[in-house]
């Protein structure tokens, strides 16, 4: 079987792609072409690797994550943290086609939910360190989009510099071994004028930071079936004080520990202060379950502040034109100077 890569990827990279099974090299980088899909060879640091068969397997249910009311709720809330980025202005400045490359695509659903139609109107890359790639490609044929998967790390991007119109990394910079340092390769690629839109983990109060290094550390030890089947308890209870729909009343702020005052449903006060036990009514168990291994089980979940986050863009030539700050994360759309 040959490869189906088009002309123009093999023109950026320097290379030409071998049929299935074979070896070859880009930019001295090992790859192999397997199921039609270019896959790094490289060996990854001890934390990435553990990344890579995290994500893997959580991303292995291709059942999860279909039915419209889960997917309708993940595309607001992507459209919430960067905006209606698929009728946003800016495309006009990259031509007909811009090349746009989402690093940590997982299975595709963070791109199909916040691009829409625009997928038909661009270039797509999906990277991602991890075999969830091949369940982004299953998602994008069945829409009938075109698209192109790598698999490979952030850090070790094939892509000359400056060569990318749009980054999209949502939610992986911080699964690296650096957020500042994967924030930098990134940007290394895009052309000067390109976006990097990004969202990353913010750190949250005292007693929510201790218990995510506690329970992140206790499930080191486990295969990630048993890391699934670890964390449905705390699925469950989440699931419980949400259906309980009990409001509390905190009287006034409790500074020492990051706890401000106001009314706030049980659930949330655990969500946001004690442990992550998600919940959300239009998704299944299973789906719940996921979001919150995806929290829980990689060892590299690095939470940042937001002042770090506006450091690092300066430091890395990036103008920041919206952020969006919530408990959870920041968001962020930038333009390279």
């Amino acid at each position: 079987m040959t490869s189906s890569q088009p002309v123009w990827l093999s023109q950026l990279l320097g290379v030409q792609f071998p049929e299935d099974g074979k070896s070859f090299s880009i930019s001295n980088a090992s790859y192999v072409m397997r199921a039609g899909i270019p896959r790094s060879l490289d060996i990854l640091s001890p934390a990435q690797a553990q990344t890579k068969d995290t994500f893997g397997f959580i991303w292995s249910g291709e059942d999860r994550f279909r039915s419209d009311a889960s997917l309708g709720m993940l595309a607001d809330w992507y459209k919430t943290n960067y905006g209606d980025v698929a009728l946003a202005e800016w495309w006009s400045e990259y031509g007909d086609l811009p090349l746009v490359l989402d690093i940590g695509c997982g299975a595709g659903i963070s791109a199909l939910g916040l691009f829409g139609d625009r997928l038909r109107r661009m270039r797509y890359v999906g990277i991602d360190v991890s075999t969830a790639i091949d369940a982004a490609r299953n998602r994008f044929v069945d829409r009938g989009l075109e698209a192109i998967f790598i698999q490979t790390s952030l850090m070790t991007l094939p892509f000359p510099d400056s060569s990318i119109d749009v980054i999209y990394a949502q939610g992986v910079l911080h699964h690296t071994d650096s957020t500042e340092n994967a924030l930098r390769a990134a940007t290394q690629k895009l052309r000067s004028g390109g976006r990097l839109l990004f969202y990353v983990y913010r750190k949250k109060g005292p007693v929510r930071e201790f218990t995510d290094d506690y329970v992140r550390a206790k499930l080191q030890a486990l295969a990630p079936d048993e890391v699934w089947q670890a964390m449905m308890p705390i699925t469950k209870f989440g699931k419980y004080l949400g259906d309980l729909n009990v409001e509390i009343d905190v009287p006034e702020n409790i500074d020492l520990l990051d706890i401000p005052s106001g009314k706030i449903s049980l659930q949330r006060f655990f969500y946001w202060h004690v442990f992550k036990a998600f919940y959300n009514t239009t998704m299944s168990l299973e789906e719940l379950n996921h979001v919150n291994v995806d929290w829980y089980a990689p060892v590299n979940a690095h939470r940042q502040t937001p002042e770090q986050v506006r450091s690092w863009c300066l430091e890395a030539g990036l103008v920041i034109e919206r952020e969006h700050v919530q408990e959870s994360g920041i968001s962020v759309v930038a333009r390279k100077r």
